[in-house]
């Protein structure tokens, strides 16, 4: 009886989990079949069919005309940048604020979440007026207010993944007559790789994907990045969905690529810092 019991469980599991899949899945499929699909089987009595009846690369020449690939370079510039700067910021600010006792810590890493918490849009008025004054705008500077939306998930994760890290560890390398430089270069950031490596991943999709400050600061269409550029795929009176869903596919494949090739760290990274020892 009991085996009926547990057997049932886990029918009803393994269907729970596969409709949970289909709905992840199915949208980007839908986008996938839809980028081949010429404008008269989008909409009307092609909508509903699921493969082309007259597949076509059409939407995949016109956004290669339009300059996708612009928007491909420009987000990587953007997105690359924006890790590696946060990233060294970051993972020193959360190595200090986890090794070191100080008042106001706890008010500290409150306030950083704090600033997570702001809408975007209260933080985009200002930072366009400073840009204006600068005459940063139409540039790469762009990668400088990424800091409000990227930066403070990277240190609260880092944090996280520092404090796992025993201190003995690094008071054996004292004693053993290594510098702090020493110390911190070759025992503590090598065991919080795994918290490096997810905090990278997270912070370069974040780039990757951000659309207001750039769509604000960057009208210059030679400095869009994909998100933008995806915008302005559209007429006077429609929106050229087959055009949209080829370039969603094509500026997906890199961060798809990404996560596939990386998926054990970002796993590692991600459980071993939820792990209290």
């Amino acid at each position: 009886m009991a085996m009926k019991t547990n057997r049932k469980w886990n029918v009803l599991i393994i269907a729970l989990i596969a409709v949970f899949l289909f709905g992840m899945i199915f949208p980007f499929f839908w986008i996938f079949i839809t980028s081949f699909k010429p404008s008269g089987e989008i909409f009307g009595n092609g909508a509903f069919r699921v493969f082309a009846h007259h597949p076509t690369w059409e939407n995949y020449t016109q956004i290669f005309q339009k300059g996708i690939l612009t928007s491909v370079k420009n987000s990587f510039i953007v997105a690359t940048t924006t890790t590696v700067y946060i990233i060294l910021i970051a993972t020193f600010t959360a190595y200090a604020i986890s090794r070191f006792d100080f008042k106001g810590k706890n008010l500290l890493l409150g306030l950083i979440l704090a600033v997570s918490m702001f809408p975007q849009m209260i933080v985009t008025g200002p930072i366009y007026n400073l840009f204006l004054h600068l005459h940063l705008t139409n540039s790469y500077a762009i990668v400088l207010p990424y800091s409000t939306i990227t930066l403070p998930t990277a240190v609260w994760i880092l944090v996280t993944h520092f404090n796992q890290i025993p201190l003995a560890l690094e008071e054996s390398a004292k004693i053993d007559g290594a510098t702090p430089v020493q110390t911190l270069f070759r025992i503590v950031f090598p065991l919080a790789a795994p918290g490096v490596f997810t905090t990278a991943i997270i912070t370069f999709i974040a780039a990757w994907n951000e659309f207001l400050l750039t769509i604000t600061l960057n009208s210059d269409a030679n400095y869009h990045t994909v998100p933008v550029a995806i915008s302005f795929l559209r007429t006077q009176f429609e929106i050229l969905w087959g055009q949209v869903a080829a370039a969603t596919t094509v500026v997906t494949v890199p961060t798809l690529i990404i996560v596939l090739l990386f998926q054990k760290q970002i796993v590692s990274g991600l459980t071993t810092g939820g792990v209290k020892e």
